[in-house]
């Protein structure tokens, strides 16, 4: 029995043709905002590319961005069949071409439906690629001098400004790492020598941040080093006043900056997701229907379309069944010729034949 079996009258097969037609088109542009969407996105992840460790992050984009091209080239060649599909006799050229392109097209829904899912389980890898990269980052801040490194110091303080941040996880990452150049440090002084000598790994380790820290919306001049000597300045107290700095880390500010994008190119996908879908359900009605016609032989009468033509358990049988006798068909046999009597079969001598001669008598 048919699924969801509808009947078309020659008037309804030529508008579904015609809305069809319109819809393709529609469905090339959201192919052209899927990869313009991709596109933006794998932008959006070079820009701060020092910032993260490499990772897989860039196979969402790469996901929106091939979808995008292949939506386009599937709904150019969908216009044009749909288009002919008002014609019965043009409908025929593409009869046995129909239904691989909408075997075609279902699988490319699918990857679309694949990469609005990545959208919103990119989060883990995201994060741990923000974490590696700031941390790194972080502890070749004072490598001014070295190639290779002298540009994270700007990358790093011009991040810190613009999403308001400071430190991986938190200003406190400062105090853990060495983020002066020695060459900035006065070797002469006793203070600098000190505190060189009181780390293990002879650091100048200082409860400090760099002035990209700062907010400047605080009313009280930035407070950057001794952050936790309240006898350091006037008027402070380190545990309970609110620093003028920024407290949040970059690595959740940028966190936070990249979910809200890709939430947002996720729900735009399951859109042109659904979309795609409903547009292919009518592709489906539509081959079906001028199928059916074509075998009824009467172009201006009624025929069914269906978006089955079996029930689901046994069309899932019956794909299964193909898939199986495909696999015994790539299969080869290891079994010497017992199974086959054509093979090894000994050369007897029955290719001779014995034909008894008569005896022509003799004329008299």
């Amino acid at each position: 029995m048919a699924v969801l079996k509808v009947k078309f009258t020659k008037t309804k097969r030529d508008k579904l043709a015609q809305i069809l037609w319109i819809l393709n088109w529609v469905s090339v542009v959201s192919g052209i905002i899927l990869f313009s969407l991709g596109l933006f996105l794998k932008i959006e992840i070079k820009k701060r590319n020092e910032v993260m460790a490499k990772g897989d992050i860039n196979s969402v984009p790469n996901m929106l961005i091939s979808v995008g091209v292949i939506a386009c080239i599937i709904n150019f060649l969908g216009g044009k069949i749909c288009y002919d599909c008002s014609d019965a006799n043009k409908f025929s050229r593409w009869k046995l071409v129909m239904l691989p392109y909408i075997v075609c097209t279902f699988c490319f829904t699918f990857c679309i439906l694949v990469g609005a899912l990545m959208c919103y389980t990119m989060r883990n890898e995201l994060e741990e690629s923000l974490y590696l990269g700031l941390r790194d980052a972080i502890k070749f801040y004072k490598d001014t001098d070295i190639p290779g490194r002298c540009f994270l110091k700007k990358t790093v303080d011009l991040l810190q400004i613009g999403f308001r941040c400071c430190g991986n996880n938190g200003f406190r990452d400062w105090f853990e790492i060495q983020w002066v150049s020695p060459r900035y440090l006065n070797m002469a002084s006793k203070e600098v020598l000190d505190r060189l000598k009181s780390n293990v790994d002879g650091k100048f380790l200082v409860d400090g941040v760099p002035f990209s820290c700062c907010n400047p919306s605080s009313p009280r001049p930035c407070i950057q080093y001794q952050l936790t000597n309240n006898s350091a300045h006037y008027n402070y107290d380190f545990l309970t006043e609110e620093l003028n700095i920024w407290m949040k880390g970059c690595r959740e500010a940028l966190l936070d900056y990249y979910t809200g994008i890709m939430r947002s190119i996720g729900i735009a996908a399951l859109l042109i997701w659904l979309f795609e879908l409903s547009v292919l359900i009518g592709v489906r009605y539509l081959q079906t229907a001028m199928k059916n016609v074509l075998l009824l032989g009467d172009l201006e009468g009624e025929s069914d379309g269906w978006l089955l033509e079996n029930s689901f358990v046994e069309t899932a049988k019956y794909n299964i069944n193909i898939i199986k006798n495909l696999g015994k068909a790539n299969q080869i046999s290891t079994v010497s010729g017992m199974n086959d009597p054509n093979i090894n079969i000994q050369n007897t001598d029955c290719d001779k034949i014995n034909i008894a001669t008569k005896s022509i008598p003799a004329a008299r």
